[in-house]
């Protein structure tokens, strides 16, 4: 079995060829990415496809962006990822669709042994972290291994996640817990405002019109 099996496998791994390969791969990708010119939205959103193993459309990263391998990690449509976040994606990382980060905010889906005599042998022990559709993670809040978070939640700026979310709260915390949950108030009250900001746009179209 290849050390990339095995990291699939979600077993201890050690770092061989292939792999080194892939995080060489990663870097010289996010290089790119990091030195695009802000005009350069297009290409910033071909160089997240080309880094993903699967990315979906509408996908947008802000450099700078790190991450360990971009091949475990897989993105949903419309993917917005503000300045200066990190994916140590040694295990996989899966995020739904309309799912935004904050600046700062980093993944953590990789572990490692307890045992001090294992660990300092360097072999990596792959997590997986799954983010479902329409979340919201606050700048520089930190998931960590094995964390799911559920459809349409909002994690809170600062948080540490070390346990899953379910769907439809706000979490916020070290450790991150839920303080309440999305409510038909909440669904109600930003509708309106959506409403009152379409009013006032089409009236400034209007008087554009005029003018």
């Amino acid at each position: 079995m290849t050390s990339r099996e095995m990291q699939l496998k979600g077993y201890l791994y050690p770092l061989d060829t292939e792999l080194l390969n892939a995080h060489n791969n990663a870097k010289r990708i996010t290089r790119q990415l990091n030195a695009t010119l802000e005009t350069e939205r297009d290409k910033r959103s071909a160089l997240a496809k080309e880094l993903f193993a699967a990315a979906g459309e509408g996908t947008y990263i802000e450099p700078p962006f790190y991450c360990d391998y971009g091949i475990n990690t897989r993105v949903g449509k419309n993917f917005y990822c503000n300045y200066d976040c990190v994916f140590l994606d040694c295990g996989k990382i899966t995020i739904g669709d309309n799912v935004m980060l904050g600046p700062k905010v980093a993944l953590y889906a990789v572990s490692h042994p307890i045992d001090p005599q294992v660990r300092i042998l360097n072999y990596d022990y792959p997590v997986p972290i799954t983010v479902g559709n329409n979340v919201w993670i606050g700048g520089s809040a930190v998931v960590c291994p094995g964390v799911t978070i559920g459809d349409n939640s909002i994690i809170g700026a600062g948080s540490v996640v070390t346990k899953d979310i379910p769907a439809n709260v706000i979490a916020a915390g070290n450790p991150c817990k839920v303080i309440r949950p999305i409510t038909e108030e909440d669904t109600a009250y930003w509708n309106q405002q959506l409403a009152l900001t379409r009013q006032f746009s089409d009236m400034l179209q209007e008087e554009e019109t005029s003018c």
